[in-house]
């Protein structure tokens, strides 16, 4: 069986991530070395981080505290 690259895994999860209370973000990091999902949250706006799982299949999930991100 062959892992997804974290393109496909973010891609599979993003839209699920994004309805999430307080999130406002995704992307793809590097956590101590290894690629990561990092998942951006409204500073201030806890209520849906518990929702937010520590792995999503295989890769490490790491979540970051933001300003809200606007799109240009």
């Amino acid at each position: 069986m062959t892992k997804k690259t974290i393109e496909q895994v973010l891609s599979d999860h993003t839209d699920h991530l994004l309805s999430l209370p307080g999130v406002v973000g995704t992307a793809q990091g590097r956590c101590d070395g290894q690629p990561c999902i990092r998942v951006f949250v409204a500073k201030g706006r806890a209520e849906g981080r518990q929702e937010i799982p520590p792995s999503l299949e295989g890769y490490a999930v790491e979540v970051v505290e933001t300003e809200d991100l606007q799109a240009f």
